[in-house]
């Protein structure tokens, strides 16, 4: 792994590097603002001083549009029947045939100040799971910029779970550690190091028989999950060349979070299984498992950026020459819809959770430096991977507004000349009649999201029901304003160089029921 020895493997910003080099990545950097701004301006201009060619421009976007969402949710559809069989199997009787005993979990839980409920909920899932827990190694990874508080919780649990388990300790992230950025990569690297010295090493476990598994705190596992993970691990055709992810549903407190929240979120679920049928767009996310071999390669996680979870698929990919993959797993991991105490501290904590996720945008001059670096990438890849992506950050950003926005702009810009044309008199209706066939989706969407609901908490009225299906009428109002536009100030920020930093998503302890699944019936 020769690129792994290079200046560039682990570059973060542009200001990591020096002379021509950096001059070259803050050009990646600039380049997926460049293209949504320029497409955003150049369809206003076009409509001041173009306005027929607007029109027209905005009818072929919108038939664009109507396809691709035929096309999308073919794929959703198609992920929900596979991840329903997949619920539905008996993973331990198709590992039979296997000889995995001596295969060991280290499941990683990096927290920062959530509360001992929100971080003894997952435990007790993995507790709950099916499997030999003598094969579990729990690191819970608490952050010394914390405080005392959070040692202590993560000591309480220790004491408490540690007997079930085959190994479990607690480490502490020490702060204002030079060259790394506050947040979860630091903390989850830091840890994985940790166990690597006081539970493989001091009993002599083979890093190839670790497999690693870095959740979210909020990350509820289903009682099959491990099974199935293991049962991808061994029939994978690289598993050393491979990162394993799960669907994520953020179903535990979906009953409790306002309607905006739930639209946001399972859109969020919905968009992972779609990118689970097209694996060839597919990064790792959130919560996700490697081989510790293949992480002890890299590294681990990269410490001086905000999406650590994305950017491990990409160091792999630079690493090991194009040679890497993500395995869908078509599996779901349960999390937590974005919520607080009022609606608008909860809008606030999405759109900034957003505007961090899709700060991934960062990932684009990443892959295209190690294109530039790395001879031994096939063309074909380089061009294909780096296409898939941009055309990805730049629809993120760009089509919601394009869609929702601004099919009017001819008409309001056109002047007296295009308004007195038929062109102008039809655009309304053409592009109504074509948004109303893509709305057609969202049917589909509704009834998908309540056959991903949890059994509702006791006492739950029965019209909320209802309000599940009514609350996708908000999707123009959520791709906007919770897609499109924290997408554009994220390659803004990242455009003029404005970098950010790690911004931890809230999390507010919900009273749930914790031997409940958190999909209804299972």
């Amino acid at each position: 792994m020769e690129y792994t020895k290079t200046p560039y493997f682990n570059v973060g910003r542009a200001t990591d590097l020096f002379g021509r080099d950096r001059v070259l990545y803050r050009a990646f950097e600039i380049l997926p603002g460049l293209l949504s701004w320029g497409t955003l301006i150049g369809i206003v201009l076009l409509s001041r001083y173009a306005p027929i060619y607007a029109a027209f421009f905005i009818i072929v976007f919108d038939i664009y549009w109507v396809l691709k969402t035929v096309f999308l949710s073919a794929h959703l559809r198609q992920n929900y029947r596979r991840m329903k069989h997949n619920m539905a199997l008996d993973w331990e009787s198709r590992l039979v045939h296997f000889k995995y005993g001596h295969i060991v979990h280290l499941v990683i839980l990096p927290f920062y100040k959530e509360s001992k409920e929100t971080v003894e909920t997952g435990i007790i899932s993995i507790l709950s799971a099916r499997g030999d827990k003598k094969k579990f190694a729990i690191v819970l990874a608490a952050e010394e910029r914390a405080g005392l508080d959070a040692r202590k919780i993560a000591k309480d649990l220790e004491e408490k779970y540690k007997k079930d388990f085959g190994h479990f300790i607690v480490t502490v992230h020490p702060k204002n550690v030079s060259g790394e950025m506050a947040g979860k990569g630091s903390n989850i690297s830091y840890a994985a190091e940790e166990a690597r010295k006081l539970i493989l090493d001091a009993h002599h476990i083979s890093y190839a028989d670790v497999l690693v598994s870095a959740f979210d705190i909020d990350t509820v596992v289903l009682p099959d999950y491990f099974l199935c993970l293991l049962w991808h691990f061994l029939t994978a055709l690289k598993p050393y060349r491979s990162s394993f992810q799960p669907v994520p549903l953020y179903n535990n407190n979906i009953w409790q979070s306002p309607a905006f929240s739930r639209v946001v979120a399972t859109s969020g679920t919905f968009w992972q299984m779609i990118q689970q049928e097209r694996p060839e767009r597919l990064a790792t996310f959130s919560s996700h498992s490697v081989p510790f071999a293949t992480l002890y390669e890299l590294g681990y996680w990269q410490k001086n950026m905000v999406n650590e979870d994305s950017r491990i698929f990409w160091n792999a990919f630079a690493a090991y020459d194009g040679d890497y993959a993500v395995v869908p797993i078509s599996y779901p991991v349960s999390m937590d819809a974005n919520t607080a105490p009022t609606l608008w501290a909860t809008a606030k904590n999405i759109y900034k959770q957003q505007r961090r996720w899709t700060y991934g945008a960062e990932n684009i001059a990443y892959l295209l430096l190690a294109c530039v670096k790395n001879p031994r990438i096939p063309f074909r890849k380089k061009i294909r991977m780096a296409l898939i992506q941009i055309e990805g950050f730049w629809s993120l950003a760009t089509n919601p507004l394009l869609i929702f926005l601004l099919g009017w702009l001819p008409i309001f810009l056109g002047g007296k000349r295009f308004n007195e044309m038929v062109l102008a008199y039809n655009l309304p209706l053409i592009t109504s009649y074509l948004m109303i066939l893509a709305m057609v989706g969202l049917l589909y969407s509704a009834y998908l999201s309540l056959r991903f609901l949890p059994t509702p908490p006791a006492g739950t009225k029965s019209h909320r029901r209802a309000f599940m299906v009514l609350q996708w009428i908000l999707i123009p109002i959520t791709m906007t304003f919770f897609s499109a536009i924290p997408g554009l100030d994220a390659q803004t920020r990242l455009m003029f160089g404005r970098y950010m930093g790690f911004w931890f998503t809230p999390k507010h302890a919900i009273k749930t029921d914790k031997s409940r699944s958190p999909i209804s019936g299972q």
